[in-house]
């Protein structure tokens, strides 16, 4: 169901060789998430644009490393995660060469669809697939749509092969540069907000490890309660804001600094920058 989330539940089954082209940062994340899920090593490619890139992959995972047509020609599953920039010259090279009823994921971030759509052969199903960097600790918020031509059952596969790494959700295409913004760059924004509570720590007389251990700690509390409590984040606020109190100073603070306003910001033009990455693309 669109917008239904599913959570992480059993290991893969592996039954499809998949090949990850382009293994940068997000492709690896991909690799090693479905290495831990159990998928079988032997169903799995990487192509790589450096050699040294390329044996650093066979050394660490194990994976048999090819060229771009050998992992067309291999592989029923084809996830691409090359820099939008760089999508082009790939389907240029590799577009018709790849058969219609092969499944395409792609990880590119802001390149719809229909960009491959109309460099693949008519027919070929492609997934948009955007997740992020937690999962190397398979804690991952992917977001999985359709394109065109993709069937209930190539969400399903995707499903299959991103659940393992976190939580997966459907979504209507239209809404995934607004997931890109939100829970693509996500992490960013979490990372930058622990450390500059850290340095308010530190400000405050704590020592730097000191601080970090009791925001790291405060983040993880504060997500698991967010993520199982099943209340709205006002409420969870509202629980630690006591009237006259030191928390309800700190928010003052931060209301009259702009921090929402700034977030909103910052989150459309994280949406509007990915926007642009695809019109650059075509």
């Amino acid at each position: 169901m669109v917008g239904e989330r599913t959570d992480r539940g059993g290991s893969a089954a592996g039954g499809h060789t998949v090949a990850v082209i382009g293994a940068g940062k997000i492709g690896e994340l991909m690799l090693s998430g479905l290495l831990r899920s159990g998928w079988p090593v032997e169903r799995l490619l990487a192509t790589a644009r450096r050699p040294a890139r390329a044996e650093e992959l066979a050394a660490r995972y194990g994976v048999r490393v090819v060229d771009n047509l050998t992992a067309v020609d291999e592989a029923a599953v084809l996830a691409i995660s090359v820099k939008p920039q760089d999508a082009g010259a790939l389907l240029d090279e590799i577009g018709a060469k790849v058969p219609a009823d092969k499944l395409v994921i792609s990880l590119c971030a802001g390149l719809p669809t229909s960009f491959f759509n109309r460099r693949l052969p008519d027919g070929t199903p492609v997934v948009r697939v955007m997740t992020n960097t937690p999962a190397l600790v398979d804690e991952a918020m992917t977001a999985i749509s359709a394109g065109a031509h993709a069937t209930g059952a190539h969400l399903a596969l995707a499903e299959e092969m991103f659940t393992p790494l976190g939580a997966t959700i459907r979504v209507p295409e239209s809404q995934q540069d607004a997931v890109t913004a939100l829970s693509g760059s996500g992490p960013a924004y979490f990372y930058l907000l622990v450390e500059a509570m850290v340095d308010a720590g530190i400000l405050l007389g704590l020592p730097r490890q000191v601080a970090h251990e009791l925001i790291v700690q405060t983040a993880i509390g504060s997500a698991v309660m967010l993520r199982d409590s099943g209340e709205h984040p006002v409420k969870l606020r509202e629980a630690v804001t006591s009237p006259a109190g030191t928390t309800i100073s700190a928010v003052r603070e931060l209301e009259k600094h702009g921090v929402r306003a700034a977030l909103l910001a910052a989150l459309e033009a994280a949406r509007d920058r990915a926007r642009e990455l695809a019109a650059q693309a075509d």
